[in-house]
């Protein structure tokens, strides 16, 4: 595998085939509580098992979709296991938000028709909001393993991420879009900046760039 930054104990990379199923894991956890995506995917205490079945349907295809596009997929590794992951897409890829047919229709069969036009209606308002910023790499999903928290794993991986920005040479700058306050002042603690305020369903978020 590609090594993006060493490291003595942890190093960021791009993340192999076999560890796909485990990145999959640690966002599932990172997301499961995510406002946004409680909104779309119809969240509810009375029909949890529905709910997740359709957010681990979503990061599935997501998974997938970024796979097959030869996308960013970068990973923090520990004795090579993976301890951190983060998704990223470069703007100029063929990763648009009208997604592939065969995508589409797959994340509608699981997920359902109304939820896959609103993560479409959301990512491409994000992209007409990012259009001055040229091409950039956007931050999809970024996650820790639990038992990891609070060690800066974290920002050791956005940091790995800094060197894939610097890597390309047309690349602008890398943004993202977070929606509790915490994430942001996270952010920004890296060098992003607030950048405009989106709304998704009455979640209020924030887009940010470095």
């Amino acid at each position: 595998m590609t090594t993006i930054t060493p490291d003595d104990v942890y190093n960021v990379q791009y993340i192999a085939a076999e560890d796909i199923s485990i990145a999959a894991s640690l966002i599932y956890q990172a997301y499961h509580d995510d406002p946004i995506l409680q909104k779309m995917l119809n969240y509810s205490e009375d029909e949890l098992a529905a709910y997740e079945k359709k957010l681990r349907a979503l990061i599935r295809e997501e998974l997938s979709t970024f796979w097959q596009e030869k996308q960013p997929l970068i990973g923090l590794y520990k004795n090579n296991r993976l301890k951190a992951v983060a998704c990223v897409f470069e703007s100029s890829s063929q990763l648009q938000a009208q997604r592939y047919w065969h995508w589409r229709l797959k994340l509608m069969l699981s997920a359902g028709y109304l939820q896959t036009n609103q993560l479409i209606e959301k990512e491409q308002t994000i992209r007409d909001a990012l259009k001055q910023q040229g091409n950039y790499y956007f931050l999809a999903f970024i996650a820790v393993d639990p038992h990891f928290q609070g060690e800066g794993l974290g920002r050791y991986l956005l940091r790995g991420l800094d060197d894939l920005v610097k890597s390309n040479a047309q690349a602008t700058g890398m943004a993202v879009f977070v929606t509790q306050e915490q994430h942001i002042n996270f952010f920004q603690t890296e060098g992003f900046e607030k950048l405009k305020k989106l709304t998704f369903n009455n979640v209020e978020g924030e887009l940010l760039f470095k």
